[in-house]
């Protein structure tokens, strides 16, 4: 009786301390998305679409790569141009790294199948947030317009 007893409290003590555990953080996430936002978002800026796109980027989140919540290897069509370029593991501490592929997917086609679709550079002059593929051929013109920031 006293081992069963003796079982059962390791087993709960046991139970209490992998559940009080701290969950593993993403750091390289965060560092790669850091880098975006050091590079695309203008903090300082009075300007309505600077300030719309700011508050998207933060919004985003993780969203800005990454498609869905469950598994972060989901990655949008951005973010898998930016995975074929940079690497989680041996990239987070090369700041001009990232930022190097950053600025090189932005020449890159958002659907690389459609040579009418905007650059990945031309949504983000746009306001709009780079996994936002546009939906119709509208969405091409509206951005032949874009300025460069």
């Amino acid at each position: 009786m006293r081992k069963l007893l003796l079982c059962l409290a390791l087993g709960g003590v046991t139970g209490v301390l992998w559940l009080g555990r701290p969950a593993p953080q993403a750091n390289a996430d965060k560092t790669f998305r850091d880098e975006f936002v050091a590079v695309y978002v203008k903090a300082e800026s009075s300007e309505p679409k600077d300030k719309e796109f700011a508050a998207a980027v933060e919004k985003a989140k993780c969203s800005i790569c990454h498609v869905g919540k469950v598994n972060k290897k989901n990655r949008n069509r951005y973010g898998k141009a930016l995975a074929d370029l940079l690497s989680r593991k041996t990239d987070t501490e090369d700041k001009e790294k990232i930022q190097a592929a950053l600025k090189k997917v932005e020449a890159r086609r958002c659907d690389p199948k459609d040579e009418k679709s905007p650059t990945f550079g031309e949504l983000i002059r746009a306001g709009k947030l780079p996994g936002e593929a546009p939906k119709t051929s509208e969405s091409h013109a509206s951005l032949q317009g874009a300025t460069v920031r």
